[in-house]
């Protein structure tokens, strides 16, 4: 049959002010519109009734191009099949191959997850997914991903010496795949068959003053000549143990002048519950004298260059390595040295648990414990005060 297009026909074919079509036989016709676009279409007849199947856009899909994607269309319609039908299974099952890849399903996990996470955490969860996980596996169907594949990649996580974060990142992509066997994208999860295959990291616990070094420390700190702001904050997170980060977005509006509390909303947890730290009269004067320098401000503890943000997480750590703790203590070692005296002076241990904020295990207790044994958390967070006040006295 002969053609009635040629290359030089499509190309000079110009708009007019209604959209029309020429054809190219078989079908095939260019359609032409007013704004000068150019679309190729195919008419065809399936179940004694005329569609029309989109072919593509002209220039990117050339004359010749057209006519082989008619052909193809033909052959669907000779083995009885619709091409239009053909076309939308086509594009579906592509959009699911592309949704089975790693990365697409990891960062799904993640934004199903991230609520769970502070700020920070999840960011740092991200973070090392887009470092060490997606250019090894982001591309590959996560059906298809074997425990070798797996274990390649943490081996160089490994390799660099970082043996903490190739177990996290271990245990992250195990709960990647466990979402994906629940929402039908992978059969099984190889991460258990890695179990042994990683070295052991060695725990490293936070540096943290011990009992005997408490009173030289204490007086350190009080002759510390830096920032005013910076010593109250070491003296504040020394009365209260709470974690740094819990420290430094305090802000004032969580503070409870009447009851002496500081309750910290359980977005800013850890375990994402509220935590209630009881303040002791010291502590409530530190509050005061920090209201003249910071009062004016969102944040109790601002930061010095940027006050609108809260605390460098560095600042208090500086400071320590201004007094000469540098590896011996950390602001987070200050929990260990509190926990360490109030054991051993047999402060009970489900008290001093919770006024840490450790993980409730029990899920139902965990819905109302932010308050549990807080009379007796107020009398330890007092004694705690007196104590360190005794201590800082002694010669």
């Amino acid at each position: 049959m002969p053609m009635s297009l040629s290359d030089a026909k499509v190309r000079n074919a110009k708009p007019r002010p209604k959209p029309y079509k020429i054809s190219d036989g078989e079908g095939l016709f260019l359609f032409v519109m007013p704004s000068g676009s150019k679309y190729w279409r195919l008419k065809y007849f399936f179940a004694d009734k005329e569609k029309r199947l989109a072919l593509g856009v002209y220039p990117d899909i050339s004359l010749a191009d057209a006519r082989e994607r008619r052909g193809q269309a033909r052959k669907v319609l000779a083995a009885g099949n619709d091409p239009g039908e053909a076309k939308k299974e086509a594009k579906r099952l592509a959009t699911v191959k592309n949704g089975n890849v790693f990365e697409v399903v990891a960062r799904e996990w993640f934004e199903m997850r991230k609520h769970e996470w502070m700020p920070s955490t999840a960011a740092t969860k991200l973070s090392r997914l887009e470092r060490h996980v997606f250019p090894k596996l982001a591309q590959r169907p996560i059906s298809a991903i074997n425990a070798p594949e797996v274990l390649a990649m943490l081996r160089v996580i490994e390799a660099k010496g970082t043996l903490e974060t190739a177990r996290r990142m271990m245990q992250i992509c195990g709960q990647i795949f466990m979402y994906a066997i629940a929402t039908g994208r992978a059969e099984r999860n190889p991460v258990p068959d890695l179990r042994g295959a990683l070295k052991t990291p060695v725990v490293k616990h936070h540096s943290y003053v011990k009992t005997s070094d408490l009173p030289l420390f204490l007086q350190n700190l009080e002759a510390y000549d830096g920032s005013v702001q910076t010593k109250l904050a070491l003296r504040f997170l020394l009365l209260t143990f709470v974690r740094t980060t819990e420290l430094r977005a305090a802000e004032w509006t969580e503070i409870d002048w009447d009851k002496a509390e500081w309750r910290i909303p359980a977005e800013r947890m850890k375990m994402r519950e509220q935590h209630i730290v009881p303040l002791s009269r010291q502590a409530v004067a530190i509050l005061r004298e920090l209201q003249m320098h910071t009062g004016n401000w969102q944040y109790i503890f601002p930061n010095q260059h940027k006050p609108v943000k809260f605390m460098s997480e560095n600042t208090m750590l500086f400071a320590l390595y201004r007094m000469g703790y540098h590896s011996r203590a950390t602001g987070h070692g200050f929990r260990s040295t509190a926990s360490t005296i109030l054991n051993e002076h047999e402060f009970r241990a489900d008290v001093i648990e919770r006024q840490l904020a450790h993980s409730e295990r029990n899920a139902v207790r965990a819905a109302y414990n932010h308050a549990q044994y807080l009379p007796e958390r107020r009398k330890m967070m007092q004694w705690w005060a007196d104590y360190l006040d005794k201590v800082a006295a002694m010669k």
